[in-house]
């Protein structure tokens, strides 16, 4: 595992595994990061990620990726906007009779 640090101290590139299954049980696409977390606000982005599987199938990919760490304000934001999104459901979830 090597982890290589890009021109910018916030860029981090990483291996990953790229996890898509598309069959009558399950529909998903996971990426699996080695040797590196992200946090709120941080973006990652896997380079050439496969388009399309065919149906019925799961594919494991063993791919590259981008990580670009969030700075200390846009973590805040990240990490705020999250705390009233959750906050919004509440609300939706518990309201009392119905909406005219």
């Amino acid at each position: 595992m090597t982890i290589a640090w890009s021109g910018s101290p916030r860029t981090v590139e990483v291996p990953c595994t790229v996890d898509i299954e598309i069959t009558p049980d399950s529909v998903h696409a996971y990426v699996e990061l080695d040797g590196i977390e992200v946090g709120p606000g941080d973006e990652v982005i896997v380079h050439d990620a496969p388009a399309m599987v065919p149906f019925g199938t799961q594919h494991f990919y063993y791919r590259r990726a981008t990580v670009v760490r969030a700075g200390p304000m846009e973590r805040l934001r990240a990490r705020l906007a999250g705390y009233l999104e959750l906050t919004e459901l509440y609300e939706v979830g518990f309201s009392e009779g119905r909406t005219q």
